[in-house]
């Protein structure tokens, strides 16, 4: 049942990977995105993971054990991002034919959420930890618990606008639509690694569930505060009220609609 169980785990983490391509699909279209809409689209992605980690793993490690193991949890997934930021910001990049500021600001924001998107595979293979075990669902021959559908989804709709931010520098840089597709699905290529990695840890090991919850939340937590909201407020610098009324409209919108999948998938 586990290796039936990994390969639904790595599916989703591979579909949550694809899905981050999206995020390049406007440039096929159009040559540029406006301020604003970019603004929305983090705050969107903001709005759907605090409320995937706060109602979904926060609430659901706390069912599983106490508050100092979900704690500690949070504690070490925000620390995890914290050192993986430290070691993307303090390397040193050697420039490939562009100017070494631009390539060092490419390489930040590619890495970054490339890196940044192992914590977010975690948090899948968690929420799938009582696969089999319980589930409306049925995939393969496998109950797939709420959460898991939960998460699979608030994942691959913020990964959207992170394809999207690797897509902008890209595009400015004058490299291919397809070679920007293929860069975007690879920041995301560590997610089905981290969920796979996290449901066989969590499935032989299920006394560490509250903590794996509590990290899965930390992680993402820190993910919003520290990286995708002053993100979004770079990008909304020139509009009025330095686009805080677009954050805040993203953020808004993205708890709207994690609200009725919560309650469909309850």
């Amino acid at each position: 049942m586990v290796v039936d169980g990994l390969g639904l785990v790595l599916a989703a983490g591979i579909f949550t990977a694809l899905v981050c391509g999206l995020g390049t699909v406007p440039f096929f279209v159009v040559d540029d995105i406006s301020d604003r809409v970019t603004v929305v689209l983090w705050g969107l992605a903001g709005g759907i993971m605090l409320f995937a980690s706060l109602f979904g793993f926060v609430v659901e490690g706390l069912g599983e054990g106490t508050v100092g193991q979900v704690g500690l949890g949070l504690l070490v997934g925000v620390v995890l991002v914290v050192v993986a930021d430290r070691l993307i910001t303090g390397y040193e990049f050697e420039p490939r034919e562009m100017p070494d500021a631009d390539f060092r600001k490419l390489v930040l924001i590619v890495g970054v959420l490339t890196v940044h998107s192992f914590p977010e595979g975690v948090a899948l293979g968690v929420a799938f930890a009582d696969l089999g075990v319980e589930g409306d669902l049925v995939l393969a021959g496998l109950a797939v618990p709420a959460l898991a559908v939960f998460i699979t989804i608030a994942i691959s709709i913020q990964n959207i606008p992170e394809g999207l931010a690797v897509a902008i520098p890209l595009h400015t840089y004058g490299l291919a639509n397809w070679k920007i597709f293929g860069w975007a699905v690879f920041s995301s290529v560590p997610q089905p690694i981290g969920a796979g990695i996290a449901y066989l840890f969590v499935t032989v090991a299920r006394e560490f569930l509250p903590f794996g919850f509590g990290f899965a939340a930390g992680a993402m937590i820190y993910l919003v505060v520290h990286d995708i909201f002053p993100e979004a407020l770079e990008y909304g610098t020139d509009l009025p009220g330095r686009g805080r009324r677009e954050l805040v409209f993203g953020v808004v919108l993205g708890v709207s609609i994690m609200v009725p999948v919560m309650l469909l998938t309850d």
